[in-house]
């Protein structure tokens, strides 16, 4: 929306049914090892490439949802142990923060500042569409309640 192309291609992942036979780790021992990846403070997709990398018990698990089921974000609900704000909410919270810091150091910096604005209209969209399920009723974005609800103080 607020770049200058037309959008891009992404390659697809292939079509699988199930996961495949050389990954044949418990379900439970995979949503174990999921809720203890975000108890550590790992993001869903953090622990998605945890456990591709790492796997579960030296077995690495290519696709949680093949393997479980179930998406890392359910495990998590499950489990409650998810976090308090959508992944991709904090993230654009995350970088309105740093823009916003960039910004009382460099005044003059124009591109940053309609970065900051493009930032903040995403905010604003997306706390709209979340606010009610997973965001206060109240919760309106500014730079002190981005750096609250970040835990940044």
């Amino acid at each position: 929306m607020h770049t200058r192309r037309r959008g891009s291609s992404d390659s697809d992942k292939p079509a699988a049914d199930e996961p495949p036979e050389w990954s044949d780790v418990d379900e439970d021992a995979i949503e174990e090892r999921v809720v203890e990846l975000a108890e550590q403070g790992h993001s869903p997709s953090e622990v998605g490439l945890k456990l591709r990398d790492e796997g579960v018990q030296g077995t690495p698990i290519p696709d949680v949802s093949l393997a479980t089921g179930k998406k890392v974000t359910e495990i998590l609900e499950e489990n409650e142990a998810e976090p308090d704000l959508p992944e991709d909410l904090r993230n654009l919270l995350e970088r309105a923060v740093r823009l916003r810091d960039h910004m009382d150091e460099n005044p003059g910096d124009y591109q940053n500042k309609r970065a900051l604005q493009n930032t903040q209209a995403k905010i604003r969209r997306l706390i709209d569409y979340y606010r009610g399920d997973e965001v206060d009723e109240d919760f309106t974005y500014s730079y002190d309640n981005a750096v609250e609800a970040l835990g940044l103080e």
